[in-house]
């Protein structure tokens, strides 16, 4: 196959083109070849293993699991503690107030989930999907998307190209170019994670988000920590809101304690704050300081670190799911349920409702049409159930705060828990979190101290226990729109923001004797993708680097 800049590329054809071995993809994959043996059945993923770019807290509602392999506690999943403390904590710079279960809805309840590492369930149904014939391919980043027209000249997405390696930096071919492969699919299934490109590409040409509420996100960041054994307690979940953040930004604190002595310590920054000065990471690491998280990591040590975005928008931002040719799975469509701070459970979910309705679909002889069957049982079922319940509680805490969210939030919750209806009805998200962000002129800079080195952590250092590589003679991922916006609109506009909202220390303005620079330290990336969401002139677009590139997540 020849494309539009002239390359040649070979082809593959496959019933089902899956992109991203996360929850979503791999229960999709696992769901096709229970149906029907003979499917063939890819997943392509852009990590150096399956796993090695999977982030998530991760308290695991098992409802999605219990239904694509029953047995699986038989088959050796690793899902093996479970929940047996659940806290909730509202903190003061030096103190805090524990908050009684009792007035929570039943739906915030972790009672029999898991706490786990969402990287090592992916290795494991990798496995499970392996066994039953499904080809997986690491190491292969899709960067675009393949189209096609049908006899009525609809556009569809008719496949991917993956694989491509050896460009020079300025984008150029290199000696040793690879061109990749085309992989054509009867359906293919878009599972890249929050803000994927491809997702990004087909939503640019097809509108998919034309009838929906803005996306919101957060940014995620959180390490491992490996603590004294007295203060180990496996199954404890805590959960804190208040400091640092205050009234700076929405978010809140994570303490799941895993197993071998291991906690899990996260912290989450709703990507619409206003402050241009505000320093999610730095936020990340002040919080650690209270003396509540002090006292349990003080003695330890830290040994992971990553960051990840987080879709929020809910309900109100669910897009257009299926299109000619092909879905849009779990977080590429944004299916977190917020107050739970869960999508693992709809990421599986809906990888098993898009399998039934492709399989269906192929057996009835069709191909590149829009699998509608997928939108109805998302918007219909488990799924569209669990988000709706809880669909304004983000919009509330970004419009009134956090004591009106728990408030009126938790009501509404209440009362659409009991009976199914939200008497609040449906809240609107507003503005984009890019378009939120403040002008520094009406804001004030933040003085944050600096990282002890003991419980706190420059970004560098922390990057560090990412295991982020990234080959230095490929383009740049990073791409700007506009090369002269970060020193022409974004710093005098917004004191270019990018310098603090990165939680990997990607984006620098560096002074010259010819004046300010700005410069973009791409081998840092841990494909958060913040940038993409979170900058002011939406000027940054994440893209994808060569297959086996960023981090490399032992057991996030």
């Amino acid at each position: 196959m020849t494309d539009g800049a002239g390359i040649e590329r070979e082809s593959m054809e496959y019933d089902v083109v899956i992109v991203g071995a996360g929850p979503a993809g791999l229960s999709a994959a696992i769901r096709l070849k229970q149906i029907d043996a003979d499917l063939s059945v890819v997943v392509l993923e852009k990590g150096s293993e399956v796993g090695a770019h999977i982030l998530s807290g991760a308290v695991l509602d098992p409802c999605g699991l219990n239904r694509l392999i029953p047995e699986w506690k038989a088959k050796g999943a690793p899902v093996n503690t479970p929940v047996t403390d659940d806290n909730f904590y509202v903190l003061g710079e030096s103190g805090q107030v524990r908050m009684p279960n009792w007035p929570m809805p039943p739906l915030m309840s972790n009672h029999g989930n898991y706490i786990v590492s969402m990287g090592n369930v992916c290795r494991w149904m990798a496995e499970q999907a392996e066994e039953l014939g499904v080809e997986i391919f690491p190491g292969m980043a899709a960067s675009e998307i393949v189209w096609a027209k049908d006899e009525q000249g609809r556009v569809r997405v008719k496949g991917v190209v993956a694989g491509e390696f050896g460009k020079n930096p300025d984008g150029s071919i290199g000696d040793g170019y690879e061109p990749g492969m085309e992989l054509h699919g009867k359906y293919v299934f878009i599972a890249e994670g929050v803000r994927g490109s491809l997702a990004k590409q087909i939503n640019e040409r097809l509108d998919l988000t034309a009838a929906t509420d803005a996306q919101k996100f957060g940014l995620g960041m959180k390490e491992i920590w490996e603590v004294a054994p007295e203060k180990f307690k496996p199954g404890r979940v805590v959960h804190t809101m208040g400091w640092p953040l205050g009234k700076n930004a929405g978010g809140g604190s994570f303490i799941y304690h895993l197993e071998n002595n291991q906690v899990l310590v996260g912290f989450v920054v709703h990507l619409n704050y206003e402050n241009p000065y505000l320093h999610p990471y730095m936020e990340f690491q002040r919080f650690k300081h209270h003396p509540m998280v002090a006292e349990l990591l003080e003695g330890g040590k830290r040994i992971s670190y990553g960051a990840r975005a987080i879709s929020e928008g809910g309900w109100q931002s669910l897009p257009q799911l299926s299109f000619e040719g092909g879905v849009l799975l779990g977080c590429s469509a944004g299916m977190v349920n917020v107050p739970r701070i869960k999508g693992n459970h709809n990421a599986m979910l809906s990888g098993i409702e898009a399998a039934d309705a492709a399989a269906a679909a192929i057996k009835a002889g069709r191909e590149g049409d829009r699998l509608t069957a997928y939108d109805d049982a998302v918007r219909g079922g488990a799924i569209g159930q669990d988000l709706k319940r809880v669909r304004n509680v983000k919009p509330i805490w970004s419009r009134m705060g956090l004591t009106a969210s728990m408030m009126l939030g938790a009501a509404d919750m209440w009362v659409a828990n009991l009976t199914g209806w939200n008497p609040m009805g449906t809240w609107k998200h507003g503005k984009s979190d890019a378009a939120a962000t403040g002008k520094a002129k009406d804001h004030k800079p933040i003085d944050y101290a600096r990282p002890d080195g003991v419980l706190s952590f420059d970004r560098l250092t922390n990057v560090a226990f990412s295991f982020t590589n990234h080959e230095e003679s490929q383009p740049c991922h990073l791409k700007l729109r506009d090369p002269s916006v970060p020193i022409g609109v974004n710093l005098p506009e917004y004191a270019e923001p990018a310098q603090r909202y990165c939680p990997a220390g990607v984006y620098e303005v560096v002074e010259d004797a010819d004046g300010p620079r700005f410069v973009i330290n791409f081998q840092n990336c841990v494909h958060c993708k913040t940038c993409d969401i979170k900058d002011p002139s939406q000027n940054i677009v994440w893209t994808t680097p060569q297959g086996g590139d960023g981090p490399n997540y032992p057991n996030m």
